[in-house]
């Protein structure tokens, strides 16, 4: 073995030692940053031996070549575990922390269901006439649904194919009225209130029907009331809800609970009135039925028909949705579409 290959394994073993001493009292990331530098940097000692190699004699470059692999691997391998322990004393003691210079993450914001937004839309109007907000079960017996609203023994209604039963008392409730006559059983006029829910039926699903759905129903009672009471509210709303100039009308109609009885549209507000395709050329939607109170629902809670007089209405929110945001098919609201909801 030559003198230089015997001095640069010598070197190797000595610069193996300094480098062990040194990793010992290294302190912090700094620190072990200066130490990486001064053994595994490019002007290293290790660096600058591994380049003497090449003048080393042939027959002796390669146990001066493994020792030197050897060193690096050693010192790489030091580094690395000196850099994770430095780590996970790091993440040890920023547990429990938030670190308020980090960039914030901005929440994804939602909206409200087009559904709820008409709902609101609705109960914002009346409410602001003084009508309160009411609620009732969605289970219902037959008389507060039927009986009590002059619905007749015989009446379709009744009938297992429109109404979906639990049992022979007992079924879902097919409109909000039932809670109209909750409230009147159980206070006295005069009263003004909105009924919100969801009702029941068993239609078949299309684009304009489906088992469940929503409806407000509204109910004054008191001593001086009059059907042109009703329909100045109703006009009011209608502009309230679809904009000013939107006309409204009333059509002679048929409800067990009112008498006299309407259906009640508005203008259509995709062709002003002049007929479209969105309101069949006929220039009017339907949005609700309305009507004086009946005598004889007066009489089945206890409230004397010859003393008082009233107005109810009912609209369903879907309907009154769809027409004011232009969708054709009452379906979407039900199928969690991100992309049509997104868009409210």
């Amino acid at each position: 073995m030559t003198d230089e290959t015997r001095k640069l394994l010598a070197e190797t073993t000595a610069l193996k030692k300094a480098a062990g001493e040194a990793a010992a009292s290294v302190a912090d990331e700094k620190e072990l940053e200066r130490w990486r530098v001064k053994f595994l940097g490019r002007k290293s000692a290790l660096s600058r031996l591994s380049k003497s190699l090449s003048s080393l004699p042939e027959a002796e470059k390669p146990a001066a070549g493994r020792a030197l692999n050897e060193l690096r691997a050693e010192l790489e391998g030091r580094y690395g575990r000196i850099q994770r322990q430095f780590a996970e004393k790091k993440a040890e003691a920023g547990k429990g922390r938030i670190d308020y210079t980090l960039p914030g993450i901005t929440p994804a914001i939602g909206s409200l269901h087009p559904i709820t937004k008409t709902y609101y839309e609705i109960a914002a109007f009346f409410t602001a006439l003084g009508f309160s907000i009411a609620d009732g079960p969605e289970v219902e017996d037959e008389f507060h649904n039927f009986g009590a609203l002059n619905f007749p023994p015989d009446h379709p209604s009744r009938d297992a194919q429109d109404t979906l039963y639990i049992n022979d008392e007992w079924l879902l409730r097919t409109h909000t009225s039932p809670v109209q006559v909750r409230v009147m059983l159980s206070q006295e006029p005069p009263l003004r209130v909105i009924v919100p829910g969801r009702c029941y039926r068993a239609d078949a699903v299309d684009a304009s029907h489906y088992p469940v759905f929503h409806q407000v129903e509204g109910l004054l009672v008191d001593d001086n009331v009059s059907l042109g009471d009703l329909k100045g509210t109703l006009a009011a709303f209608a502009e309230y809800v679809f904009g000013p100039g939107t006309k409204m009308r009333f059509r002679p109609h048929f409800f067990p609970f009112t008498e006299p009885s309407a259906e009640v549209d508005v203008s259509c507000a995709v062709c002003d009135g002049v007929g479209c395709p969105t309101c069949g050329g006929k220039g009017w939607l339907e949005i609700a039925g309305a009507g004086m109170v009946h005598p004889s629902v007066f009489r089945n809670v206890g409230y004397d028909p010859e003393r008082w007089v009233g107005y109810a209405f009912g609209m369903g929110v879907e309907r009154i949705a769809m027409l004011k945001y232009g969708v054709n098919d009452i379906r979407l609201f039900y199928e969690n579409d991100f992309a049509f909801l997104q868009q409210f």
